[in-house]
């Protein structure tokens, strides 16, 4: 018989340590010496709070992450934004590229909830999305699809083998279809991109987008520490930097750049880009955004301002940054 959580305050603390053990060995492959190594504890004690967590029902079949048994704060948080929150233990001394690699790999195994069979699901690719789809479990689905939310070519690249890798692995982890988006990521004249959008092969794919069921996403911005795949490889020259400065950009999800409030629809660059609309991202019944690293903030703020998020996964250095606001 599954012993009940306790409510009372003595309890919540260890309610918290099994919580975070349970997560770093079920969620993120963690051994038992290495989380007692970052917990600083014994592994005996580690062991005991793994029992603990399935004994007392945090732990089913997945872990039953900190956004499931959250704290006042962080509800204020999921009421204020509209959002669920999946919180990821990470320690304060990893760096940039470990705990994007974390926050990917919990987000891989959180997303097997929210995509089945019959569903479409868009993907706008980049340094995030990529780190996801590496650690994507497999799961049967059927009639499902995947869909490229924007184009990848740029003047050095097709973009092809950078996009393409990424989508392949999210239909293969489900046995979906993959429909890809072979198009520039930004035009150079907001008239071809008009021009080509007649196109009943490119109207196609658009038209899958707008019914599409699951977006997932990370959030590209020109102030991270450890900036996009977009802004560094040969998407963006001097001028259209620039145009972003100048338009007080702070973030962007699928190319399509906005504002610390959110705004989009009057920044040039977005004439420009293949991705869809943000009005159009905001649509979509389940938005699922992964991000890691406090140099996010300013974009996430904005994307949470443009509504453009049901779902976060984040780090908890980066959530914390929301409990200050």
């Amino acid at each position: 018989m599954r012993q009940p959580v306790a409510e009372h305050p003595a309890a919540s603390e260890r309610v918290r340590d099994a919580l975070r053990a349970a997560h770093l060995y079920y969620m993120q492959d963690l051994t038992m010496e290495a989380i007692a190594a970052e917990l600083h504890t014994s592994r005996s004690s580690v062991s005991r709070l793994i029992s603990y967590a399935r004994e007392a029902g945090l732990v089913e079949i997945q872990v039953k992450t900190p956004a499931e048994r959250i704290s006042t704060t962080l509800q204020r948080i999921q009421d204020k934004h509209h959002v669920t929150v999946h919180v990821v233990p990470v320690p304060d001394s990893a760096n940039e590229i470990d705990r994007l690699e974390r926050v990917g790999m919990s987000a891989a195994r959180i997303l097997n909830q929210y995509f089945d069979s019959n569903m479409t699901m868009g993907i706008a690719w980049g340094s995030t999305m990529s780190a996801v789809s590496r650690h994507l479990q497999p799961k049967v689905t059927h009639n499902s699809q995947i869909v490229q939310l924007n184009g990848a070519a740029n003047t050095r690249t097709t973009g092809i083998v950078y996009a393409s890798e990424i989508m392949s692995r999210f239909g293969a982890a489900y046995g979906a279809y993959v429909q890809q988006f072979p198009v520039p990521a930004f035009f150079d004249d907001p008239a071809t991109k008009k021009v080509l959008w007649r196109e009943r092969s490119i109207r196609r794919v658009l038209d899958i987008q707008k019914r599409m069921d699951v977006a997932l996403f990370g959030l590209g911005t020109p102030l991270s520490d450890v900036p996009g795949h977009v802004y560094t490889s040969g998407y963006l020259d001097d001028q259209d930097f620039q145009s972003l400065t100048a338009s007080d950009v702070v973030g962007d999800v699928a190319t399509v750049f906005y504002r610390a409030d959110g705004s989009s629809s009057d920044v040039p660059m977005n004439m420009r880009s293949s991705g869809p609309p943000l009005e159009q991202l905001a649509r979509v019944s389940r938005r699922i955004c992964v991000v890691s690293g406090k140099s996010r903030m300013p974009a996430l703020r904005g994307a949470l301002a443009a509504h453009l998020i049901t779902d976060l996964i984040v780090d908890e250095a980066t959530v914390h940054g929301l409990l200050d606001d």
